[in-house]
């Protein structure tokens, strides 16, 4: 199990966890794709800095 899928599942077991009521559902998706973004950074496949517009090679 790569960092990817160990931050989708650490994300959906804590917003399961943290959540009751009619949201549940809702709140356990976010946390989800919270997990699963911070999986990606970690593993590499996924580059913050070309999310935000400072990639390497841009002449400011």
């Amino acid at each position: 199990m790569n960092a990817t899928q160990t931050g989708l599942l650490a994300g959906l077991v804590l917003g399961l966890a943290a959540t009751t009521g009619f949201t549940a559902f809702l709140v356990t998706l976010a946390v989800g794709v919270i997990g699963l973004v911070a999986g990606r950074v970690l593993d590499g496949q996924l580059d913050l800095n070309d999310l935000f517009g400072r990639g390497r090679g841009r002449d400011r």
